[in-house]
């Protein structure tokens, strides 16, 4: 059989990404990346990708592999990502999950509740009825037909709170009860999760760091030449956290003190939920990120010595 996947979560700027690297070197893995805004293409500075370095150090994949008009979903995630897995595998690599999308991460290690084909009238008339009244309209709607999922959504995400309506709408039956009926108790993988945590003060201030530095290495750059390349500015990508942000500036909604402001503020905000969805989740081992020999020694439980390159 197959070694299970090691599996390292936890909130944006906590870390992961370095500890990846270092721990693909060390036991002889690739990175199966599970972040929703790196996959696509164009989207560098503000989804924080891996530098050249670190995926010459350890390779990555899921990263660019669609254009940023494309709608992308975690089931297209879990498709990919099995295809990388067994590729990987069968190069005789280690394969190491490392994001913090944690629906991607879900939808991978769990799959996804089944749920009717998308009806493309009905995405339609939902996506009309979204520009013409606004998020908290349609938000407000999902809370009268389905409170527990629209209480986990932000009321900004476009495509999870019209695709919870349809569902709704389609089935008759809240997507939560779907969800609670599939249980996401039974693994399609063996793995071992781990979990990367920072105190609270300074995980905040790493975050507020990281923005920063975005706008220093070119944010703002970066989405005029998407915008410029015609990118549409309501295209779901471009709702990414920073991206988002940088739009309202370029149209004038905010200055760019605002707009860092928000970003810094709202990505933060992202972080507690991003720790809210992973604590929820059963199975994952919670360590410092300073605590590399403890995390070290948890991944050769499940990674003898043997694999390293």
């Amino acid at each position: 059989m197959s070694e299970p996947l090691v599996v390292l979560v936890g909130p944006t700027a906590v870390g992961k990404t370095s500890l990846a690297v270092e721990l693909c070197r060390r036991f002889g893995a690739e990175v199966v990346s599970a972040d929703s805004v790196q996959v696509y293409r164009g989207l560098d500075i503000g989804s924080a990708k891996p530098t050249p370095a670190e995926r010459a150090a350890a390779p990555h994949h899921l990263i660019d592999v669609v254009d940023p008009e494309e709608e992308f979903d975690a089931a297209r995630f879990a498709a990919l990502a099995d295809a990388a897995i067994a590729d990987i595998r069968a190069r005789g690599r280690r394969v190491l999950v490392a994001g913090g999308t944690g629906l991607y991460v879900r939808a991978l290690l769990y799959g996804l509740a089944p749920l009717p084909p998308v009806d493309r009238a009905l995405r339609e008339r939902l996506a009309a009825q979204w520009e013409a009244l606004g998020p908290e309209a349609m938000h407000a709607r999902l809370a009268e037909l389905d409170p527990e999922c629209a209480a986990r959504l932000h009321p900004h995400d476009r495509q999870r709170v019209l695709r919870a309506l349809e569902v709704c709408i389609q089935t008759g039956r809240p997507l939560s009860q779907h969800q609670a009926a599939h249980g996401f108790r039974r693994p399609r993988y063996d793995f071992l999760a781990i979990g990367i945590t920072r105190p609270r003060q300074e995980l905040a201030r790493r975050i507020e760091a990281r923005c920063r530095q975005m706008w220093e290495q070119g944010l703002v750059e970066e989405v005029r030449r998407l915008l410029a390349r015609g990118v549409p500015p309501r295209a779901r990508s471009l709702g990414s956290l920073g991206y988002a942000q940088v739009v309202r500036m370029l149209a004038g909604e905010l200055t760019p003190a605002e707009a860092l402001a928000e970003q810094v503020h709202k990505t933060r905000a992202y972080a507690k939920r991003q720790l809210t969805w992973f604590r929820a989740m059963e199975g994952i081992h919670w360590h410092s990120a300073d605590d590399w020999e403890g995390v070290v020694a948890r991944v050769a439980r499940v990674w003898p010595p043997g694999g390293e390159s």
